[in-house]
């Protein structure tokens, strides 16, 4: 069975910052890249950030600037270090991986999916 498990979510004040893990277990291959999407109540699910295998991140407009995205392919591991947290980035945040490279995945060609880990932003 294949799991991709968030971690690292909660509240922070606007301005703030968080970072999120997720790691991958179970036999899948191959993992071109792995990212983070984001939903938030009466929203569609927006990609955030992925990173390919060979540690090209592509970045959201909205979040160009304050996130952060690494992995460690060996490790099988991503991170998302938000700095500067506005209330707008209030979402549950997904983990996800796929053997796409990062501009198809940032269009939603993922293959897994975790369970998301809620990030709070308010004052």
């Amino acid at each position: 069975e294949v799991l991709l498990v968030e971690s690292g979510g909660g509240s922070v004040q606007p301005g703030g910052s968080l970072t999120l893990f997720c790691v991958v277990s179970g036999e899948i291959s191959p993992i071109d890249s792995m990212g983070w999407f984001r939903q938030s109540p009466g929203k569609e699910r927006e990609a955030v950030a992925v990173i390919d295998s060979g540690d090209v991140a592509i970045y959201a407009d909205s979040v160009k600037g304050r996130f952060t995205i690494r992995h460690d392919d060996r490790q099988r591991t991503a991170s998302l270090t938000m700095d500067s947290l506005k209330v707008e980035d209030t979402a549950t945040y997904y983990c996800v991986a796929g053997p796409f490279d990062g501009a198809k995945s940032m269009r939603g060609m993922v293959a897994w999916w975790g369970e998301g880990t809620q990030v709070t932003v308010s004052s």
